[in-house]
């Protein structure tokens, strides 16, 4: 039986993490663990910012949307890949395209929400008079529409560019996940066209994102050191950080899995950084968010009072 692209292939085995006996128990528990805390923080956050007024800002309506695709795309990844550690990972042939698929899409849209992050934080340090002009409601949703259209554009483009390959005999997936260089190494076809692919998607989602943070916060940080009060440059500065983190672990991570010599190459150390942007970044950024933020604590804190005096 063969599957829709021509391939003998109809399921992969996904080994998961590491293939150690003695270390699948704690792997286990310690992604279960992970997965919930990323799931009860994301939502978390998502429900405070819709219950209180005054997070209906730009900078809050995106972390809105950041907090759903970390939770999206979570889900994604790690229900899956707890499987791998309490016995074999068999996944379909279509299952394996559609978490292809899912994950390009919620990635790619990451990428998109941290750079209209950064633009946000450019307006509000440098252009304060200006900020709810160009930041109005209708400019917030062109940046959300167009950065879940470049998901879409490039997930249908990676999983399109898959779906052309034919995978003859080889069926197993070093990686936790079906991603894309991996895959391409399992392939017995010429992968040149998705290799190019990958070049030119994953470089304009990672090269133009990182160019347009680096110049907004170039621009915010020479606004800053012309701030002649200590206290206005703590503030400033304190409104920045949390995003600069976020950023600084999610394209790290992601460009050093796809800008390497070869992307048909697939190893250890490649899980390990993609658990930095796919697990850890999602379960963080709630708690970067909220633990450097006086407006999400001072949210919680009322919003926790309501509920006790319910």
């Amino acid at each position: 039986m063969a599957s829709g692209n021509g391939s003998s292939v109809i399921q992969f085995i996904l080994l998961g993490l590491t293939q150690q006996p003695e270390l699948q128990l704690p792997l286990f528990l310690l992604f279960l663990a992970i997965y919930v805390v990323s799931v009860v923080g994301n939502l978390g956050l998502i429900v405070l910012i819709v219950l209180n007024p005054h997070l209906h800002t730009p900078m809050y309506y995106f972390l809105f949307n950041l907090s759903f695709i970390d939770l999206c795309y979570s889900s994604v990844i790690i229900p899956r890949m707890l499987m791998s550690f309490i016995k074999q990972n068999i996944i379909s042939y279509a299952e394996c395209m559609a978490q292809l698929f899912f994950f390009c899409f919620f990635v790619i849209d990451e990428c998109c929400i941290l750079t209209s992050m950064a633009y946000d934080r450019y307006v509000a340090i440098c252009k304060p008079l200006l900020y709810r002009v160009t930041m109005s409601h209708q400019v917030c949703l062109m940046l959300m529409v167009g950065g879940y259209a470049m998901g879409l554009v490039g997930a249908m483009a990676h999983t399109g560019c898959m779906l052309r390959l034919s995978f003859c005999d080889a069926n197993v997936i070093n990686h936790y996940m079906c991603d894309i260089p991996p895959l391409l190494q399992l392939s017995c076809t010429s992968t040149s066209i998705n290799e190019l692919v990958v070049f030119i998607v994953v470089g304009v989602n990672i090269i133009v994102p990182s160019l347009t943070i680096f110049i907004s916060y170039t621009l915010i940080l020479s606004n800053i050191l012309g701030i002649h009060s200590t206290k206005g440059r703590a503030k400033a500065f304190s409104t920045c950080s949390s995003h600069i983190m976020t950023v600084s672990l999610f394209f790290g991570s992601s460009a050093f899995i796809y800008f390497k010599s070869s992307p048909g190459v697939s190893g250890d150390q490649d899980k390990v950084s993609t658990v930095f942007y796919t697990i850890v970044g999602p379960m963080m950024n709630p708690f970067i968010y909220s633990l450097r933020n006086k407006d999400v604590q001072v949210a919680l804190g009322k919003t926790l009072k309501k509920k006790v005096l319910v």
